[in-house]
């Protein structure tokens, strides 16, 4: 069964998968969710400003004592509220979305190495802005349901706004109210939050996966179907 988030196909999403459509779409989910939360350590290492959102998860952190993964499961929960004035339906993509994201980014940086050359600093987050890009555009296109942050994203475009611009305004609006929270803004913000939105609608118009093929129909014994 499939939900309709307004007129773009791109945007739908499958609440009730049947076993075969999840066998085709979870591992595509799942990749697009590690890569996700790789993109994210990657701009986090770089040490040249975090990612809108980040910079409001590392003001929460900072306020409330949480570890960063923690706070970026904890606030999926809450944003997943918003999701209601909207009618956003979530799907097997946004629980594992939710649950997992931060201890995914909690677990990269434990290995990810801190580049100490400007030049290393820059590849570091110029590149883990289009991974964190890639990751949407498999994750959403496996069509199993955005998580917190992206389908608030996907909801409010369903409603006849780009959405590119829906995503920019809502990563400065996180990075507002991070910056106020005392989190780290630099020139590597300002670059993911206006490049971000692009780039996420750039994968996710190539890498969406539309409804599955029907199967041949049966033609009975003795023929055969091309």
């Amino acid at each position: 069964m499939s939900a309709s988030n307004g007129r773009d196909p791109l945007l739908e999403v499958v609440v009730v998968p049947s076993w075969r459509e999840l066998r085709r779409r979870l591992p595509r989910l799942l990749a697009g969710v590690v890569l996700l939360g790789l993109g994210i350590a990657m701009t986090l290492v770089a040490r040249l400003g975090v990612s809108p959102y980040d910079v409001l998860h590392q003001g929460l952190a900072d306020r409330t004592g949480l570890s960063f993964g923690t706070v970026v499961v904890l606030l999926g929960v809450v944003i997943l509220l918003l999701w209601i004035p909207i009618r956003q339906r979530p799907g097997i993509g946004t629980v594992i979305n939710t649950l997992s994201v931060g201890f995914v980014v909690d677990l990269a940086l434990q290995w990810l190495p801190e580049p100490e050359l400007a030049a290393g600093r820059v590849s570091l987050l110029v590149g883990g802005i289009v991974v964190t890009a890639l990751g949407m555009g498999l994750y959403i296109g496996a069509g199993l349901g955005p998580g917190p942050r992206d389908g608030l994203m996907t909801g409010l475009a369903a409603k006849g706004f780009a959405l590119w611009k829906v995503r920019t305004a809502l990563e400065l609006t996180a990075m507002l109210a991070g910056w106020a929270l005392g989190g780290d803004v630099g020139v590597g913000t300002v670059l993911f939050a206006f490049s971000i939105g692009p780039l996420g609608h750039f994968f996710l118009a190539r890498l969406h996966l539309g409804a599955s093929a029907a199967p041949p129909p049966d033609l009975g014994p003795g023929t055969a179907a091309d």
